[in-house]
């Protein structure tokens, strides 16, 4: 096999959240590169103006093979802006795991507090549910796509600001994750936190890349 996929994590998170779905593809016979990026220190536009040569760079090792990403968390909102603007032309599939496409309502509630502000950075600002200012960053999905939710939490004050009878994984809304233009959405039980290291995630994201489909 000659597909590469790039994995993006999610904010205020590393690499290392990605290695074990790194580890899994690889075992698979994909070439994996993962990509880290300074989540909390820039916006969304300006992160995929730093990633875009390492996504370049891959994009032209991959020679005659597809590339395809997987991004956690904000990394899907990260796949979304960088295709709006620099999509590959031998891009594959994408799968976006427990990515807050409507945005969350957790940073609704923490947008203006110091701490938030500081810690999570100008990204963190865009994570919002209010998303009209993001619709030219953003664009439409016109690639495939498939996304992976989770509906446990563990958190009950988040599940308390999102609402406790919305099925959540305890940062995002399962329908929060969903976007037009996707070719399938699954629910899968799992938490927000625990969404990189899950098994089913790496079972069903593999699916994905194979075959455009996920396990029913």
């Amino acid at each position: 096999m000659n597909d590469t996929v790039l994995l993006f994590h999610g904010i205020a998170r590393t690499r290392k959240s990605m290695a074990k779905l790194a580890g899994f593809l690889s075992g698979h016979g994909y070439r994996v590169v993962n990509v880290g990026y300074p989540s909390t220190k820039f916006s969304i536009s300006d992160l995929i103006d730093i990633i875009r040569p390492e996504i370049d760079d891959a994009a032209k090792e991959a020679g005659e093979g597809r590339v395809h990403f997987v991004g956690y968390s904000m990394g899907g909102l990260l796949i979304r802006a960088f295709l709006r603007h620099y999509r590959p032309a031998n891009l594959g599939r994408v799968v976006m795991v427990g990515t807050p496409n409507n945005g969350s309502q957790i940073a609704d509630f923490l947008k203006n507090w110091p701490l938030y502000r500081k810690v999570y950075g100008p990204a963190g600002q865009q994570l919002i549910t209010d998303q009209t200012e993001m619709t030219d960053l953003f664009g439409t999905v016109d690639y495939e796509l498939g996304i992976i939710a989770g509906n446990r939490t563990i958190d009950p004050v988040s599940s308390l600001i999102i609402g406790v009878r919305v099925p959540n994984d305890g940062k995002v809304s399962v329908e929060s994750t969903r976007l037009d233009g996707a070719a399938a959405h699954i629910v899968i039980p799992a938490n927000h936190t625990f969404l990189p290291v899950n098994r089913t995630m790496r079972s069903q994201t593999l699916s994905f890349l194979k075959d455009g489909r996920f396990i029913s």
